[in-house]
C-alpha cells in the first residue's frame, strides 16, 4: 500500500509541474498559479520573488520576444518525506521568436513542494538556466497545406485547440 501511495504522490507532482509549464506557454494564469501554493516564493532569471509576480513579468517577456513558447519536462527526481517534497526536473525551453528565429534554452527547476489540504503544489521553485542559444529560422512544416488549422489554430489563451472538449476533427481526408 505505501508504494501504491508513493506512485499516486509522485504523479499528483508530475501534475503540478505540468500545469506551470502548461499555464505558461498557453498564457493561462490561473493554471500557471494551480501549481503554487498561494505564499511560493520564485528564483528565475533575474526575477526573486512570489509567484504571481513571476507570472506577470514573465507573460509580456514572452508575449513580446516569441509568438509560440514550449516549456517541455525531461528527466524528474522526486525525493517524497511525508508531507515535504524536493524535485529536480531537467526542462527543455523553445522559443519561436517574433524575428522567427528559434530559441533554446535548457535547464532544471528545482522545486520543494509540499501537500497541504491534500494538493501538493511548489512552494518553492528556483530555475537553473545552464545553456541557451538561438536556431536560425526555416519554414513552418506544411504550412502551405490549406486546412492545416481545420481543428484549431494554435493559440496562447483558451482558444487553443487543446481546451476543445470535446476534440473533435474538421479536417477533410486526405492521403498526400
Amino acid at each position: 500500500m505505501a508504494r501504491l501511495e508513493r506512485v499516486a504522490d509522485r504523479q499528483e507532482i508530475l501534475e503540478c509541474l505540468t500545469r506551470f509549464c502548461r499555464g505558461m506557454d498557453r498564457f493561462d494564469r490561473d493554471l500557471y498559479l494551480s501549481a503554487f501554493h498561494a505564499d511560493a516564493q520564485m528564483a528565475a532569471g533575474p526575477y526573486v520573488g512570489d509567484v504571481q509576480g513571476c507570472y506577470d513579468w514573465a507573460r509580456p517577456m514572452h508575449d513580446a520576444g516569441q509568438i509560440a513558447t514550449h516549456h517541455s519536462m525531461l528527466n524528474n527526481t522526486v525525493e517524497i518525506s511525508g508531507d515535504t517534497a524536493h524535485s529536480e526536473t531537467y526542462y527543455l525551453f523553445v522559443g519561436r521568436n517574433r524575428d522567427d528565429s528559434n530559441w533554446l534554452a535548457g535547464g532544471r527547476y528545482i522545486d520543494r513542494l509540499e501537500r497541504r489540504a491534500g494538493q501538493w503544489k511548489i512552494a518553492l521553485r528556483t530555475n537553473i538556466i545552464e545553456w541557451s542559444g538561438v536556431l536560425p529560422t526555416m519554414p513552418l512544416p506544411f504550412a502551405d497545406v490549406p486546412d492545416i488549422y481545420g481543428n484549431g489554430a494554435p493559440a496562447r489563451d483558451r482558444s487553443d485547440p487543446s481546451y476543445q472538449r470535446p476534440l473533435i476533427n474538421r479536417r477533410a481526408p486526405r492521403k498526400p
